[in-house]
């Protein structure tokens, strides 16, 4: 599962309760869009005829490049469905009409729907201002020949933030070296805004195709309040990248396409009752905002397979 997608219940309307365990003002749809490690709470009422109804889900493609373009069944089956008392088989399931593969503009309703229950309390007053460009990148490969380097001219694609691919430490986790003082596996130099400055959805230079492989973190102060926000890239490609806080929810106060712009986007944010996630799906070609309070020891994560 690398893209989000869209689910229905053919005939049948779904209230929408709960995100990522998080309570959510109930309101009803047609259909959901859920991205790769969230989860979603919905009520389903059994009030259509007796009979026998397809549940589907496919593909939102949001980016300009390949992707499963196959729909995925499964049959909603009421007790009382009644047969063909020639051949003892059941009727002829009804198929749901989803969205689109490209059907961006239902992609919007859906996560704009989304909403605390009541008046949240949303950070106001932030400590730590992040900004994360988040995208692609193009490795060297020492053998190009590798079936791991399946890139343009023998490169190996990655995954970065503000152009830094994470490498897992081989001695000991992160939470281990941390605890117990071990030096050499991490630094605490991640950048917390992009190195070079550029024109984020446009067209970027080649020169800022290659990331860095490094385990860098960046250290937040117990009870800082934070403000992320990632910054998707058309490096190689614009695509919708599922960011994930371990441990951790946080408020999606905003969202848009294009480049962020922080002294006009701000002043869009939902700062009332912004819904509550522990991953989120950041748009291709543009931003999405989070803040929170850190707490326990946190790490994103993208979800995207790489």
């Amino acid at each position: 599962m690398n893209q989000e997608l869209f689910f229905a219940v053919a005939n049948h309307r779904l209230t929408v309760v709960a995100v990522d365990a998080d309570c959510t003002m109930p309101f009803v749809t047609s259909f959901i869009m859920i991205a790769p490690g969230q989860t979603t709470d919905v009520l389903l009422t059994a009030d259509q005829t007796p009979g026998h109804y397809y549940m589907a889900a496919h593909a939102y493609n949001s980016a300009n490049a390949p992707f499963d373009n196959t729909t995925t069944t499964a049959i909603l089956e009421y007790k009382s469905a009644p047969c063909n008392a020639n051949n003892g088989k059941s009727s002829t399931p009804i198929f749901p009409q989803l969205p689109g593969f490209n059907d961006t503009n239902s992609a919007i309703a859906f996560t704009s729907s989304l909403r605390s229950p009541s008046k949240v309390n949303v950070p106001l007053q932030i400590d730590e201002n992040l900004f994360f460009t988040v995208g692609f990148g193009l490795i060297n490969c020492t053998n190009p020949n590798s079936s791991r380097c399946q890139g343009p001219n023998g490169t190996r694609f990655a995954a970065s933030i503000n152009n830094v691919s994470f490498v897992l430490p081989t001695r000991n986790s992160l939470m281990q070296a941390y605890y117990q003082g071990q030096p050499g596996v991490f630094t605490t130099d991640f950048p917390p805004v992009p190195p070079v400055k550029f024109d984020y959805t446009g067209n970027v230079s080649r020169g800022l195709w290659q990331p860095v492989k490094a385990t860098k973190l960046y250290k937040l102060k117990f009870g800082a309040k934070v403000q992320i926000v990632f910054q998707d890239t058309s490096i190689v490609t614009v695509e919708d990248h599922p960011m994930h806080l371990h441990g951790y929810h946080f408020a999606v106060v905003g969202s848009g396409f294009g480049n962020f712009n922080p002294q006009t986007d701000p002043a869009k944010f939902n700062l009332i009752n912004p819904p509550y996630r522990n991953t989120i799906g950041n748009p291709p070609g543009g931003w999405v905002a989070i803040r929170f309070v850190a707490g326990l020891k946190q790490g994103f994560g993208c979800c995207t397979v790489t």
